[in-house]
């Protein structure tokens, strides 16, 4: 049987079968039904893109993997050559994986060892955001703060090493002040905080951490892994703001493969490149590169770009918050909006209990978590589509 994910199997409704998906229409044993929240915030191209699905075709009749130990091929070479041109300032190093939470691994990693290589010792700490969410690795785990997804730690008890803040300058400040010299890494999901509740912050609060990282030797990562492409309204978050590594993956294959990457700048490719094999980044995902990824990838940044995904997501912003003008009801505790992300948080999560059955008949799905309620849509979406959905949301507390 299937162990289905985030789930008590003995109690679960059973899932619904999706039979085919063409832009944001899955195709369901329960009817057609508008796709919200992309299968997980990476189905940002819609659907059986022709063009995507070609470029996953053409290459398998090629081949659909080989190891990068020993060997390379042409689409990840040319997938690597265009993230450097693509990305801002100096992010030139990529270090392909299969998933989103294997880089955010690789990219600790990367900050750990990059201060021994160094011959700085004591350099162990990351700090990172409170309510954040890095993926279900344990690393990632660690320095995520959700325990309604990661209790199972409690079972390690406290651990020194992976210290949290809120979203806070006068917190920021002060977790330097005080742990500096321990510090390798602060990492953050930029601007949108995705598992831990949709949280938004501004921009000034990361102008800040690049401030204080500059200032004490700190490494600064940016997971846009569910926020890359689009998302907040800004192509990347490192538009705005470098960091010193990159995590991206979901969108980055349209949400077509599992695949992701970590990039660094140069100063930290540099310190791992040397005549010393101990010096090496020992890491090597099973299915890191695969050809059929690296394609879907080149395809997504050619469309991203020759369609002006960014005007879809300012459209889309737009409607939003023309639709949401006004809505107001005393279960609400708040309403967030940013680029193509919106949030209704409730007071009690038993208001939204029943929502996923409403939105259905509706031709809607969605699935709220804890007391939010949000959608993240597929860019591809028409305007009476994201209508539907926004007003599905909107009815639900106007029964």
């Amino acid at each position: 049987m299937i162990w289905y994910p985030y789930t008590q199997m003995k109690t679960m409704e059973d899932p619904i079968e999706v039979t085919g998906a063409h832009g944001v229409i899955l195709e369901t044993s329960e009817g057609p039904l508008i796709d919200s929240i992309s299968s997980w915030w990476s189905n940002d191209f819609g659907y059986a893109h022709p063009e995507i699905t070609a470029a996953i075709t053409e290459q398998a009749g090629r081949f659909s993997h080989v190891m990068l130990g020993g060997l390379t091929h042409a689409p990840v070479q040319r997938l690597a050559a265009k993230l450097e041109e693509w990305l801002p300032g100096d992010l030139n190093h990529s270090f392909f994986s299969d998933s989103g939470s294997v880089a955010v691994e690789v990219a600790l990693k990367m900050a750990l060892q990059y201060y021994m290589n160094r011959g700085i010792p004591g350099r162990t700490a990351v700090l990172s955001l409170e309510h954040s969410y890095h993926g279900d690795t344990f690393q990632a785990m660690k320095a995520g703060d959700d325990e309604d997804y990661h209790f199972v730690l409690e079972a390690y008890g406290p651990d020194p090493d992976f210290l949290h803040i809120p979203a806070q300058t006068e917190a920021l400040e002060d977790a330097f002040a005080r742990w500096h010299d321990r510090l390798n890494c602060f990492i953050v999901e930029p601007l949108i905080q995705g598992a831990g509740g949709m949280r938004m912050y501004d921009i000034s609060f990361l102008q800040r951490a690049r401030q204080l990282c500059d200032k004490y030797d700190v490494l600064l990562i940016f997971d846009e892994v569910a926020v890359g492409f689009g998302r907040t309204g800004h192509r990347f978050v490192s538009d705005l703001v470098l960091p010193d590594i990159l995590v991206l993956g979901k969108a980055l294959t349209g949400g077509y493969i599992g695949h992701a990457v970590t990039v660094s700048r140069d100063h930290v490719f540099d310190a791992f490149y040397d005549d010393d094999p101990d010096k090496a980044l020992m890491h090597g995902p099973t299915f890191m590169g695969n050809p059929l990824a690296a394609s879907a990838a080149l395809k997504v940044i050619e469309i991203f770009d020759r369609e002006d995904y960014m005007g879809k997501v300012r459209r889309i912003e737009e409607i939003t918050r023309r639709e949401m003008a006004g809505f107001r009801d005393p279960r609400i505790r708040e309403i967030r909006i940013m680029g193509a992300c919106v949030c209704i948080e409730v007071y009690d999560e038993k208001d939204l209990q029943d929502f996923p059955a409403f939105a259905r008949e509706r031709g809607v799905f969605n699935r709220p978590f804890l007391q939010y309620l949000y959608a993240m849509v597929p860019y591809v979406i028409t305007e009476e589509q994201l209508v539907t959905v926004l007003n599905t949301m909107k009815e639900w507390f106007r029964r």
